[in-house]
Order: C-alpha cells, then sequence, then structure tokens
C-alpha cells in the first residue's frame, strides 16, 4: 500500500510535472477553486472566488462535490493538505491541481 502511494506521488511529481501544481497569484477568477481548510479558517479570509469543502468531508465522497470532467484547484494553509487531498483524488481520476504556496503565504 505505501509502496503503491510512493509510486504515484514520484509518479504524478516527475511525469506530470509541474503542470499539477500552480501559485496562489496564478489563479484566475474563472477557476473551480475549493478551499478544504476546516469552516472557522474559511470564515477568517478565503479566495473571493472560492468554495469550502473541508479536506476529510471531501475525500470522504468527491463524486458528491466534484466530477471527473472538470478541473479543479485545491488550496489550503501551507499547501501541504492539498497536495496530499490532489494526490488521492487523482487515484480515482479527478483532475486536480495543487496551489502550491496555500492561503497563508
Amino acid at each position: 500500500r505505501y509502496i503503491l502511494y510512493i509510486f504515484f506521488s514520484f509518479y504524478s511529481y516527475y511525469i506530470l510535472g509541474d503542470s499539477m501544481n500552480v501559485y496562489m497569484k496564478d489563479l484566475l477568477p474563472e477557476y473551480n477553486i475549493i478551499d478544504i481548510r476546516e469552516n472557522y479558517l474559511y470564515e477568517k479570509g478565503h479566495l473571493f472566488n472560492s468554495v469550502n469543502i473541508p479536506m476529510n468531508v471531501l475525500l470522504n465522497n468527491p463524486s458528491q462535490f466534484i466530477n471527473k470532467n472538470e478541473s479543479y484547484y485545491i488550496y489550503c494553509s501551507s499547501g501541504i493538505r492539498s497536495k496530499k487531498t490532489c494526490e488521492l483524488l487523482r487515484l480515482l481520476g479527478y483532475n486536480v491541481i495543487n496551489v502550491i504556496d496555500g492561503f497563508d503565504k
């Protein structure tokens, strides 16, 4: 199980390259942007055009919130949880892009 995770992490970084990551400053208003931080953090401040779906809620039932025919930009506070979330969602066939620097940077 861990070997499979390491393989896909390696694959997504080295084979797919930087197209799977974007910086916060490069986000455009027309993008589907998901803030995976907890609700109380979202309410303290967030990107104007983002939707709040906490990480655990999104990962427990992704098909309720996103579909495989669209692209989504996912951010958290620092970029660490969004990276892991994107890796897991990619394994399920979703087109997600990690926002590297997160909201706090």
